[in-house]
């Protein structure tokens, strides 16, 4: 271990350096933004990939989505095969002026880099990376890399692998889009819930109408939705939408209500929603939440009843329950809500199905002593409220396969926020725990 720690130690000034490189790339694989830097990221890779001494680098071209990066890297004679996978796309930065440092200028402060991307998933990328080169690109296991390029937009990826269940064929996957629940305490994530989206909409007007001359009688649009969507909860902010799956979480549970205000930066004595405990309300439970409205700002408002209103509201899904078995049963309990008797109009968007591991088989066994080693210890198992989509399709396809998700993000780096950033020394131990792992699966494997 101590032979292994000392080479990761002499590799980490030049990843942390190509981490910087690909986070001052801005690639957002988002409709209506530049695709150069998209695809100049896939480059860059492509390029480091070589330079680890991965020789097979491949690109898988499907329609409307980037790029998706593949190799192999053959393993002995009768090694396991583990799939490797991380994205290299990323969220927009949103409000720039949110940003104690430019998104895009990767900055390092403190053993920490700032910036886009820097966690949520490059800096999975490059643990992948640094694994390679730690090893001379000569693993004991067979390796198979899938990088995809497009994960935060939403691809047609999500559903290719049951098309093609031989190319994604392995024994194990490491799903590198994940991290600990902070930084230095290992973190398996062994559940995922599903993900999906409704709008919402209606007309009441052909026009907005004066609010002294007509508001009373006439249907204000706004106030409508409004009443619509406080039907999703009850008095206690439970979700109170009939047919969604709501378990107790069973697994650890190692936050409590003060960890998470602490972690959202939720102010003390500010009502949480919801009952039980927050590992059943983030990891086993629906979560509805309503991320967008198009309604007049109250700065420049007119006096006048609103005739048009819309919403889209975001599904958090049970691990276990079918996406769109829940989809519709929050369109059937919208469609049957007719505010002050109007009717609704619900639309749908795609849906991704959770995931949930079983973490019996020899891969856990080998995994769990590797982040035990590379963090000094006991790893803890986690759900968690954020979709990944993909891990579903890839279970259908090698439902053999046993899926590990970690990596070197952790819950408090921001992702998808301002101020993203990622601990160096995650990354390193990240590196430590895949090269020690692939060693202990093989040994497993083949004893």
């Amino acid at each position: 271990m101590s032979e292994l720690t000392d080479r990761v130690d002499a590799l980490m000034p030049r990843l942390v350096e190509d981490l910087k490189r690909l986070v001052a790339i801005p690639s957002i694989a988002f409709e209506g933004f530049d695709r150069a830097p998209v695809l100049a990221a896939h480059d860059l890779i492509v390029e480091l990939l070589r330079d680890a001494g991965v020789a097979d680098v491949g690109r898988l071209e499907l329609p409307d989505t980037a790029p998706i990066i593949t190799a192999t890297v053959p393993g002995p004679p009768g090694a396991p095969t583990v799939l490797l996978y991380a994205h290299y796309d990323v969220q927009p930065a949103g409000d720039e002026a949110l940003w104690q440092t430019p998104p895009f200028t990767p900055t390092e402060i403190d053993g920490v880099v700032h910036g886009r991307g820097a966690a949520d998933d490059k800096s999975n990328v490059i643990a992948h990376i640094g694994a390679l080169r730690a090893m001379d690109g000569r693993p004991p296991v067979t390796l198979k890399i899938v990088f995809e390029g497009q994960e935060e937009w939403g691809s047609p990826f999500d559903g290719y692998p049951v098309t093609d269940p031989g190319f994604f064929a392995c024994d194990a996957m490491v799903i590198a889009d994940m991290g600990n629940i902070e930084p230095g305490r290992p973190t398996f994530t062994t559940a995922l819930r599903g993900d999906t989206e409704v709008t919402v909409s209606l007309r009441t007007l052909p026009e907005p109408k004066h609010s002294g001359e007509f508001g009373g009688p006439a249907p204000d649009a706004l106030i409508a939705l409004i009443h619509a969507l406080a039907t999703l909860h009850d008095d206690r902010g439970n979700v109170a939408v009939a047919g969604l799956r709501d378990d107790t979480w069973t697994g650890a549970a190692p936050i409590d209500d003060d960890e998470f205000r602490r972690m959202a930066g939720i102010a003390p004595g500010t009502p949480l929603f919801g009952d039980g405990t927050i590992a059943d309300r983030l990891w086993s439970g629906p979560a509805i939440t309503v991320v967008g409205m198009d309604v007049p700002k109250v700065d420049g408002a007119v006096l006048a009843v609103n005739p048009y209103a819309r919403a889209m509201i975001n599904i958090r899904v049970h691990p276990l329950q079918s996406a769109a078995e829940a989809q519709d049963a929050v369109v059937a309990h919208l469609e049957s809500i007719k505010p002050f008797g109007l009717e609704l109009t619900v639309e749908r968007s795609d849906a991704g199905n959770g995931f949930e591991a079983t973490t019996t088989g020899p891969a856990y066994v080998a995994a769990r002593e590797a982040l035990r080693r590379a963090w000094g210890a006991e790893p803890i198992e986690v759900g968690s409220g954020g979709a990944i989509p993909l891990v579903s399709g890839l279970h259908d396809a090698v439902p053999t396969a046993e899926i590990l998700l970690f990596g070197a993000e952790d819950m408090q780096c921001n992702l998808h926020a301002p101020n993203e950033r990622v601990v160096i020394d995650e990354i390193r131990r990240t590196v430590i725990a895949m090269v020690e792992f692939f060693h202990r699966y093989a040994a497993g494997q083949q004893s």
